[in-house]
């Protein structure tokens, strides 16, 4: 039986940190920096649009797609899967994925490339449906799964909850179809993607999103001009929705795979608030050690911060090949998605 298997990673943040008081400066807005990073966690992020860069959704696809290319030793034209997994499109279309295939390939290949959008669960659902087709498919040795994050480009002038959590980012991660059973010192026998477990309630839609743009509500000057478009917020958002959602997800993931709890290494979870992460830490009995944060360094970054995370845990030796994982996200809208995967 073959299994998909994450060779490398690799991550891009646009420009130099700006921290919380540099941002303040940056954006004109206010708020509580000392309450916020000890609240949400969130120290600095790294955004384009701030920095005079003329990057967006595509460039930061293709640069944490070719250091994850580079570091596994892998030319694009091996990879036959294209998959961004983001809510922040470089255009509604075509496909983000279409222009990264374009750019990493330079032409027409045998290949595939398309988007999966499920906000901020982007990721981890496009990881679940990449890694069954991978198995599925014989021919598709490699895969690039990206996901991307360029909210920053949504925000309004003077909104203080956007600019002080959304960020830029990008984490690519390049998985490898291996048969089970067969000697391969790279990866080790037994990695692979294990299972997945998913839930969405489309009936909270009207929270928060980017609803401008799409064939509900076309961007006219008149739109321009009452301010609504960009990112929306509708209506606040439960502060206690994942410390409910996450920990029963968590365990039906387990349930589904046969495992128990114990066998778990590490948890990784969506990086928008380090004290909801330390609640759900602490109702599944585990320890912070097992989990990774690092919206200290890159603020939140949407479907891009669980690969992002994952990389900085691979890249410190949080996480090494053989542990058993859980990527948990929430997403928007509703859509929640969790993935159990050996590295």
């Amino acid at each position: 039986m073959a299994k998909a298997v994450i060779k490398s990673t690799g991550i891009y943040a646009p420009g130099d940190a700006i921290d919380n008081r540099r941002l303040m400066e940056l954006t004109g807005i206010e708020f509580d920096a000392a309450k916020h990073e000890a609240k949400l966690g969130i120290v600095s992020r790294h955004i384009a649009r701030l920095s005079g860069l003329q990057e967006s959704s595509a460039d930061f696809a293709e640069k944490a797609s070719r250091a994850a290319l580079e570091k596994a030793g892998i030319q694009p034209k091996e990879v036959g899967l294209f998959v961004v997994a983001t809510d922040t499109p470089e255009y509604i279309s075509p496909a983000t994925a279409i222009l990264l295939q374009g750019r990493l390939q330079v032409g027409e290949f045998e290949s595939r490339a398309f988007d999966v959008g499920a906000s901020c669960a982007s990721f981890v659902t496009a990881l679940d449906m990449v890694a069954r087709l991978q198995v599925s498919d014989p021919s598709l040795r490699y895969a690039l799964v990206v996901g991307i994050y360029n909210m920053p480009a949504y925000i309004r002038d003077g909104d203080a909850f956007g600019w002080s959590i959304f960020a830029d980012g990008a984490g690519a991660v390049l998985l490898e179809r291996v048969e089970e059973g067969k000697p391969d010192t790279r990866q080790g026998l037994g990695s692979g993607y294990l299972e997945g477990v998913f839930r969405a309630d489309g009936t909270q839609w009207d929270y928060v999103g980017v609803y401008a743009g799409g064939t509900k509500k076309p961007v006219t000057k008149e739109l321009l001009d009452e301010g609504k478009y960009g990112l929306e917020l509708l209506q606040r958002l439960p502060g206690e929705r994942n410390v409910k959602l996450w920990p029963p997800l968590v365990r039906r993931l387990l349930e589904k795979a046969g495992l128990p709890q114990s066998a778990v290494d590490h948890y990784f979870f969506t990086q928008i608030n380090r004290s909801v992460i330390a609640q759900v830490m602490e109702l599944l009995g585990e320890p912070m050690e097992k989990t990774t944060t690092v919206m200290d360094k890159y603020g939140y970054t949407g479907s891009a911060c669980i690969p992002m995370a994952l990389h900085e845990a691979l890249s410190q030796g949080r996480v090494r090949k053989g542990d058993l994982v859980v990527l948990v996200a929430s997403g928007a809208g509703l859509a929640v998605g969790a993935s159990l995967i050996r590295l």
